[in-house]
């Protein structure tokens, strides 16, 4: 078997070694994409990550598979149900603000074209590499995430405080903050 140096916060086991092996800091571009991540680490606030990667395929179930054009038209009977679906987070503030965040992520794709060009535009449209040698040096927010979160919040973003901004930008890969010796590291 195959032994590979990671960052450690994502030794727990598999379904955090897959996640990180195969998402976490790689570059997304597509707006379903970005928008599946805003969701979740919308629902993550105040929670761990662990706990939104186990439910990720109950929230894809009940958001639709996040179509995001779908949320937006969510009334009050969906927002209920939503309340009595034991397989996510049952955050009525949460799932409002899911709501009003399908909303605004549309808004912005009409002003901009797309999503990705506008929150890429935070990081000149590549990604930021940070020179980290251990988990100790990661922030959880930076002056770029704090930009981000109040041009959001303008917007009428829900939840979209720094810490969870730049969890988003570690997730869709705008920052890579993969410590030095881990075989993700973008050289």
């Amino acid at each position: 078997m195959e032994s590979k140096i990671r960052c450690a916060w994502c030794e727990k086991d598999d379904l955090y070694r897959d996640y990180h092996d195969n998402e976490w800091g790689n570059p997304v571009y597509d707006d379903a994409t970005l928008f599946e991540f805003l969701v979740l680490e919308t629902f993550q606030a105040g929670l761990s990550w662990y706990t939104i990667l186990s439910k990720r395929e109950n929230f894809r179930k009940a958001f639709d598979r996040f179509d995001y054009e779908k949320i937006a038209q969510y009334n009050e009977i969906k927002v209920q149900e939503l309340l009595l679906d034991a397989g996510i987070i049952r955050n009525q503030l949460k799932i409002r603000g899911t709501i009003s965040n399908a909303i605004a992520f549309m808004k912005v794709q009409e002003e901009f074209g797309s999503f990705s060009k506008y929150i890429w535009g935070f990081v000149n449209h590549k990604p930021i590499v940070n020179n980290l040698k251990s988990l100790a040096e990661i922030k959880s927010t930076t002056e770029i995430s704090d930009l981000l979160s109040k041009d959001l919040k303008k917007r009428g973003f829900k939840f979209v405080g720094s810490t969870v901004v730049y969890a988003h930008m570690q997730a869709t890969g705008m920052v890579d903050d993969h410590v030095a010796d881990c075989w993700k590291r973008k050289l």
